[in-house]
């Protein structure tokens, strides 16, 4: 088929404009809409400008000219549609809240100096302990019954063998015991301490000679330890002695009664119970024994319980009996000297 002429399309766009006014005006008139301004044909850019045909609501489009498709426009998001993600922010670092610098550790005082230790409390004190009897006194009758000087013009026996429990436990090997036991308590202490015997199997020595230890180290006090042998099972406990006769006046007379009460107080108060058949609520003051009327020190002799009574006997041969009468005896020494006698 052969091309079309731009007048013959034009032609025949006019003819088809008139037979659509005539049928127009043939048919029934009809209640119509308003007509539109213009409607506008677009052609294509080969097909020439569109034509406008007043009165008509559609446009025609050339015949020749396939009409362009209406772009296609994107649909409008609306509210049923997923929301277009949006970037969330990045995340916020809290800010960063400096710590303090640690103060520096001061440095570590220096050690101090040990002090050096004090002395002790009663340095310097004297005690004389004398354990009666001795174990070779029974063997030696003629050294122990020689006579001796006993004071006062008088005279006695050089010493004894002293008693035993009915067991056969012997007064020289309690003496010699608990001496030894009072002995390392009075030296922890600070105390000087002078023995009267230095062994439990020697003889003697008399007793004016232990009376004369004493006096010639000064002591600062003299204790005499002994046990007696009263054949009666229920006499018990123990009496302190001191000398009726003032052998070095009264001033010393009065620091011995002192001692006897510290050292009868000590005794009770290791738990030892004072005698219930001899002497005044434990104390008890003789004219007849040597070493008491010898001595010019603050001097108490002691019997320490009846070891003839079997509950006396049980506590005066175990170990810790002994070291109970020891501990008994430091307790009363040691308050003695505390209170700065002599």
């Amino acid at each position: 088929m052969s091309a079309r002429t731009p007048s013959a399309v034009a032609a025949f766009v006019v003819g088809v404009a008139c037979s659509l006014v005539i049928a127009s005006c043939s048919a029934t008139p009809a209640q119509a809409p308003p007509p539109s301004s213009a409607s506008t044909i677009s052609a294509s850019a080969s097909a020439g400008p569109p034509v406008t045909v007043p009165g008509l609501s559609t446009a025609v489009p050339s015949p020749t000219a396939e009409p362009s498709p209406a772009p296609t426009e994107e649909p409008t998001p609306t509210s049923t549609e997923e929301p277009v993600p949006t970037a969330e922010p990045a995340p916020q670092e809290p800010p960063q809240v400096e710590e303090p610098a640690p103060a520096p550790e001061p440095a570590p005082a220096p050690e101090p100096e040990p002090a050096p230790a004090p002395a002790p409390v009663r340095s310097g004190k004297v005690v004389v302990i004398d354990p009666g009897h001795n174990g070779a006194n029974g063997a030696n009758p003629g050294t122990i019954n020689a006579l001796v000087d006993a004071g006062f013009g008088e005279t006695k026996p050089c010493n004894t063998t002293g008693t035993e429990t009915n067991a056969g436990y012997t007064e020289h090997r309690f003496t010699w015991a608990v001496a030894n036991d009072l002995k390392d308590i009075l030296e922890a202490n600070g105390i000087t301490v002078i023995m009267t015997r230095d062994s439990d199997d020697g003889v003697g020595p008399c007793v004016n000679k232990r009376a004369a230890i004493g006096n010639q180290a000064n002591a600062d006090l003299v204790l005499s330890i002994h046990g007696d042998g009263v054949d009666n099972d229920g006499d018990r406990g123990f009496y302190v002695m001191t000398a009726q006769r003032n052998p070095a006046g009264a001033d010393m007379a009065a620091q011995s009664a002192r001692l006897a009460s510290t050292i009868r107080d000590g005794l009770v108060g290791a738990g030892l119970s004072p005698s219930n058949y001899l002497g005044d609520d434990g104390l008890w003051k003789r004219d007849d024994l040597a070493g008491l009327n010898l001595s010019t020190r603050p001097t108490v002799m002691v019997e320490s319980g009846n070891m003839r009574s079997s509950a006396d006997a049980a506590l005066m041969s175990s170990e810790q009996g002994q070291q109970k009468f020891a501990q008994g005896y430091a307790n009363g020494v040691l308050n003695f000297l505390g209170g700065g006698a002599g």
